[in-house]
């Protein structure tokens, strides 16, 4: 598996409240130079309080060997032009490194934070991809934009708009996906899907693997040649003691994506609807710090990874190998012996290495 990070070494995202380390934009190019040293494979941005995009401009120029992308962009607020042009600067800035991450957002938040007319979200980013793809090829090759669907109409491209070819204009573009609909449109207008964190093994192998392929089926494409991307759920640290408060953590987004009635399906795999539905109430009620206590260590470990430092590049490979192609992971680094640390973990889940 490949291995990629956040800008920030060892974030992670507690829901909604505020992480324990920010990304700090103004620490943007720094960081990006610090992971093009240490063996990763790649660095993503994700659309949360940061313009990723911007994000990654930064990153571009600050390395020289690691992948970029956006894991995710929200699509929708964009015009597909937009997101194409963002591309195409990202593109071209990296020397061909950038991946164009999507995603959808959950209804609420395109109706009441973007103010936009809610569609269904299958068939609209499929709309969009094949939008931006055809953007993109009236740029690269001169063919006259001519795009109609149900959701964009796009027939308009003058020179001055126009940023002409570039050397790398196969961007790949990796769609978020957790329902079966949204999983077969990654397959079938995408290079790739990057599942949900609250995605187990299980339920990508049983019910998102085969809608994608579904998908790819549908487009004449191989389905093993597109990637799979996930940052999963881990709680780890150095030791037991403090790997506790880790655990805390995670036990609490746990509670919180089993609230969230999108990713209900997720856990009714596992006959766990109910205590999803405990949950959304608990929620609605804004009863946060009740809602972790529900999450015992048996469904914790169904949807986290769990361990100390030294077990827990290979409890990575013992889950996802096989099932992921890229997989998000890290640890703060901010000494020589936590590099070396790290080396070993990387190494451990680029080659596959299992526990003996």
């Amino acid at each position: 598996m490949r291995v990629y990070t956040e800008l920030v070494l060892g974030k992670t995202d507690p829901g909604l409240r505020a992480p324990e380390m920010p990304i700090d934009i103004t620490k943007a190019y720094d960081n990006a130079a610090l992971i093009d040293t240490l063996g990763f494979d790649g660095i993503v941005s994700t659309e949360t309080k940061e313009d990723p995009f911007m994000v990654l401009a930064l990153a571009a120029q600050a390395t020289e060997k690691v992948s970029l992308a956006t894991s995710v962009a929200i699509a929708f607020p964009r015009s597909p032009a937009i997101t194409a042009m963002s591309a195409w600067n990202l593109q071209r800035l990296s020397a061909g490194r950038f991946t164009l991450g999507l995603g959808p957002q959950v209804r609420g938040h395109i109706k009441r934070r973007f103010g936009l007319e809610p569609h269904p979200m299958g068939p609209w980013m499929r709309d969009y991809v094949r939008a931006v793809r055809a953007v993109w090829d009236c740029w690269q090759n001169s063919t006259p934009l001519d795009f109609d669907s149900e959701h964009y109409k796009l027939n308009l491209m003058v020179p001055l708009f126009d940023p002409g070819p570039i050397d790398h204009p196969d961007i790949p573009i990796h769609l978020a996906a957790l329902n079966t609909y949204m999983c077969r449109v990654a397959g079938e207008v995408g290079d790739g899907m990057r599942p949900h964190p609250v995605c187990t093994p299980k339920y990508i192998q049983e019910v998102m693997k085969p809608a994608f392929a579904k998908g790819a089926e549908i487009a004449g494409r191989d389905p093993n040649a597109l990637a799979i991307a996930m940052k999963p759920l881990v709680a780890t640290a150095p030791d037991e003691d403090s790997l506790q408060a880790r655990i805390r953590e995670v036990r609490a987004r746990v509670s919180f994506y089993a609230s969230t009635p999108a990713y209900r399906k997720a856990f009714e795999i596992f006959d766990l609807g109910d205590l999803a539905e405990k949950l959304s109430h608990l929620s609605r009620a804004q009863k946060w710090d009740e809602m972790p206590d529900h999450v015992d260590d048996d469904v914790l470990n169904k949807y986290a990874v769990v361990g100390v430092y030294e077990e827990i590049g290979q409890k990575m490979v013992e889950r996802f190998d096989g099932v992921l192609t890229d997989v998000g992971f890290s640890i703060p680094v901010s000494t020589d012996r936590d590099r070396a640390v790290l080396a070993e973990m990387l190494n451990d889940i680029q080659t596959g290495k299992r526990a003996a």
